[in-house]
């Protein structure tokens, strides 16, 4: 369909051939999410957050207001400019969907914003706690106080060797968990002896839809343990 005479909308080109990256978006937004958004502006600062944040690489992913303001072609889309930014970010705050924190640094007061998922609400929690160190990067000033282990490293102490097909599969996971559930996740696989990555993702998996505090216990019991090798779990041990 072609513009009408007079508008100052252009038209979208379409998307190029060959391969274009694309971005991830959990189900949740479109079930549950996208029909409760009644603004234009907290619409696009929601999406853009999530493209955002999907292209980040480390454990310590945050948005500050500049990673939308130093985008000229997305502050363009916003007719209010600055003023319909704040409001979309109060808007994804208030709803739930961003997790807001300040910090006083070198004297100024900096605003963060995290996704409101597992590994988002773990990292917003240890900002909170004060369980954070400075980064020595101006741009992105924070990052978590305890160093660890990436999940490649982790996989291949706990687990085995990596192939590509299981680089692929590892990177999705570090960005859907919080690295402290793959960490005990694969602890939990190695007391068990079900080194398999199939039994990490059961774990995972349980923890996701059931809470990841059902996993505390007041002991290692007998009864403790038979819960992650009985059961749903059975099938991803060798015996």
């Amino acid at each position: 369909m072609s513009a009408k005479p007079g508008s100052s909308h252009s038209n979208f080109g379409g998307f190029p051939a060959g391969k274009v990256r694309f971005t991830r978006l959990p189900g949740p937004f479109f079930s549950e999410l996208l029909p409760q958004i009644d603004s234009l502006a907290e619409l696009k600062v929601t999406l853009y957050a999530l493209w955002k944040l999907e292209r980040m690489e480390g454990e310590a992913r945050y948005l500050q207001p500049q990673d939308f303001t130093e985008d000229a072609l997305f502050m363009a889309g916003l007719p209010g400019n600055e003023q319909d930014l704040e409001s979309g970010l109060a808007a994804a705050v208030e709803r739930g969907t961003l997790l807001h924190a300040q910090l006083e640094l070198d004297g100024q007061a900096r605003q963060f914003y995290f996704l409101n998922s597992a590994r988002g609400r773990a990292l917003y929690e240890a900002v909170q706690s004060g369980e954070w160190q400075p980064s020595g990067d101006p741009r992105y000033p924070v990052e978590l106080a305890h160093e660890r282990p990436n999940i490649f490293a982790l996989y291949e102490r706990n687990i085995g060797a990596i192939t590509p097909m299981m680089a692929d599969a590892l990177k999705d996971a570090e960005r859907e968990f919080p690295h402290e559930w793959l960490e005990e996740a694969m602890r939990i696989a190695v007391e068990n002896n079900a080194r398999s990555w199939s039994y990490v993702q059961a774990i995972l998996r349980r923890w996701q839809e059931k809470g990841h505090d059902e996993r505390r216990t007041q002991g290692n019991s007998e009864k403790d343990r038979r819960k992650y090798v009985e059961g749903e779990f059975s099938d991803f041990i060798e015996h």
